[in-house]
């Protein structure tokens, strides 16, 4: 029996993910067809999308996603979950992208798959684009706040010794999370608090 599950994905915890879940919704999603993630998309490393390859999706099935940088903001992962997708057998549909949603004949199917390709190149392209620009303004905010001596974080709150060379290295996509963790000796609870208080800081440095 083939099956339809859909995929929302917001950066943090702060945002929300009505507005994908609405547009699953208006397609008659049911609730337990969609599954949801509140994790950068630098990387794949995020449990309900690992989940949805790993236990959820079988060959014939169908993906929805409301855009491509919902999916990941790094062009090279992008290119490979699409390629993974078409090996599995699953049809991956794009709201933002009409032309993965029309079902044609195989005969002429060939027509939309060059046309969605040249899209998906363009549209990966911005989405790695926008997160390269994210990335250089956190970097200018830690700066701008070190310059004009402000401290990171809160004053009750201490940072590992090694906090600020682990979160470059974690920001530029050299080490994951886990990694992240395993340098500053902090569990999963403590390492995410530590991480939104730091972003929230650096979010007021850039204002």
């Amino acid at each position: 029996m083939e099956r339809t599950y859909y995929y929302a994905r917001v950066s943090t915890s702060e945002q929300n993910l009505d507005r994908q879940i609405e547009a699953f919704k208006n397609m008659g999603a049911d609730v337990h067809e969609i599954i949801t993630d509140k994790a950068s998309g630098k990387n794949m490393e995020r449990m309900g999308y690992q989940a949805l390859k790993n236990s959820i999706l079988r060959k014939g099935d169908t993906l929805v996603i409301k855009s491509l940088d919902r999916l990941s903001r790094n062009k090279t992962d992008i290119k490979t979950e699409l390629e993974y997708f078409k090996a599995q057998g699953i049809r991956l549909k794009v709201i933002d992208l009409p032309t993965t949603l029309i079902d044609l004949p195989d005969e002429q199917s060939w027509i939309f798959d060059m046309i969605n390709n040249i899209l998906i190149e363009v549209l990966s392209s911005i989405a790695e684009q926008e997160r390269l620009t994210i990335r250089q303004r956190q970097r200018e905010g830690i700066e701008a706040a070190k310059k004009n001596g402000k401290h990171l974080g809160r004053k009750r709150i201490l940072y590992p010794q090694d906090w600020n060379r682990a979160y470059d290295l974690w920001i530029k996509g050299d080490i994951t999370a886990k990694e992240f963790m395993k340098r500053v000796s902090l569990k999963k609870s403590t390492f995410y608090r530590l991480l939104r208080n730091f972003e929230s800081e650096i979010h007021k440095a850039e204002i």
